[in-house]
Parts: C-alpha cells; sequence; structure tokens
C-alpha cells in the first residue's frame, strides 16, 4: 500500500515533530510551504515552496484529490493563523486529519476537533472537548470535562484540571497550571509557569503565581 501523501504549512520546529509523527504512522511528506523567504528546514529533501502565490499554484494542480493530506505546524499564540490555513485547505479539497502521537492517551469518550495535534505523553482525559486546529504539546495535560476552543494551544508540561473553559486562540504557556472550573476568555496569552487561579478575560496577557493581567492584546 502506498504512503499516505501529506503536506505541511510551516517549515520550522513544529514541523519537524509533526512530519515525526506523519512518518511513524506510515505517511509521507511530499511538500513545505512557509511565508517566509529565508524558510529552510531539518527535513531534508523536502522541497519547501514559499508564500501563498506558490501554494495556489501547486495546490491547483492537485485540486480535489483526496489522497492529500494537509496540516499547518504553526506554534505559539497563532491559533487564528492555523484556523485560516485549515480553511484553505478545505478549499483545495484536501483531507485535514488530526494528528495523534503513539504515546498520547486519548480518552474514548474525549471530543476532538478537526485538524488538532495531539503529541508525545500528552493525556486528554474523559468527556474533554476539543475544538479544531488545537495544539496539546508534548506531556501537556487535559483534564475531564474540560472544553478548550478552536485554535488553543496547551504547551509543553502544561495542566489543565478539570472542568477548565479555554476560549478560542488562546495560549496556556509551558507549565503553567489553570485549576478547576477556571474560565479563560479568548485570544489569552498565559505566560510559561503561571498558576491560574481566577478567570481570566478575553485578549489579555496574563502571567505569574498566582497569574495577574499584565497586558491588554488590542
Amino acid at each position: 500500500m502506498a504512503p499516505k501523501k501529506y503536506i505541511i504549512w510551516g517549515a520550522k520546529g513544529h514541523a519537524l515533530v509533526l512530519e515525526e509523527i506523519v512518518r511513524a504512522q506510515g505517511g509521507e511528506v511530499i511538500a513545505l510551504f512557509d511565508n517566509s523567504p529565508d524558510a529552510n528546514s531539518s527535513l531534508m529533501g523536502i522541497e519547501i515552496h514559499i508564500g501563498l502565490e506558490a501554494y495556489e499554484a501547486w495546490s491547483q494542480k492537485l485540486k480535489g484529490r483526496k489522497d492529500i493530506n494537509a496540516i499547518a505546524a504553526i506554534g505559539g499564540a497563532s491559533g487564528s493563523d492555523r484556523r485560516n490555513f485549515l480553511e484553505l485547505f478545505r478549499k483545495s479539497g484536501f483531507r485535514t486529519p488530526t494528528l495523534v502521537h503513539e504515546n498520547a492517551i486519548v480518552s474514548t469518550s474525549a471530543r476532538v476537533g478537526e485538524n488538532c495535534h495531539v503529541l508525545a505523553g500528552s493525556v486528554i482525559s474523559p468527556m474533554a472537548e476539543l475544538g479544531e486546529a488545537c495544539i496539546i504539546n508534548t506531556k501537556a495535560s487535559v483534564d475531564h470535562e474540560c472544553i478548550l476552543g478552536a485554535g488553543v494551544h496547551i504547551a509543553p508540561g502544561a495542566t489543565l484540571c478539570g472542568c477548565v473553559q479555554v476560549g478560542e486562540n488562546t495560549l496556556i504557556g509551558a507549565g503553567s497550571v489553570v485549576l478547576p472550573r477556571i474560565r479563560i476568555g479568548a485570544n489569552v496569552i498565559v505566560g510559561a509557569g503561571s498558576v491560574v487561579t481566577r478567570d481570566i478575560p478575553d485578549r489579555v496577557v496574563a502571567f505569574g503565581n498566582p497569574a495577574k493581567i499584565v497586558k491588554t492584546i488590542l
């Protein structure tokens, strides 16, 4: 059987992680795309196409092919970008699967949206719900009944205790802890190592132990 074919938007570190998952599952990355004219990649032998025009030209040749899988390897606080590329892939007629590392644990009662990345050592517990284009990064934990909006990124080693709600496009920084039943708004950045003990509104940066709002995002 021929390997599943993947394309990745993003040619940096997150692409390395996703390519390894693809390869472990018997797939093959056939092309990389990036907006940066200086983009390069450690994924040797895979051609990098620069810019949206290059993507459009390349994808037009394969438009509607159901055997092409597309993923956006864009980390950090860039959930809205991942979601935009998800829409682009859909318009091209490509498949947009979720990638789950073989060492991740995902409860059978959890619901994981389209084009999410669930990385090594991460845990998604019973009745948790993830919107599309989320990242549950290395050794991150999403406990029971948490609800994550589209484009959320739970960074490496971060922990969401039970029944936490996180709004769309929010980044929970590496090693942070969010206590049970906390609500965090949309387009929020929680700084690395923070402990969130109370609700956080939309469009702010919060940091510290306990986490305090330090900046508004315009």
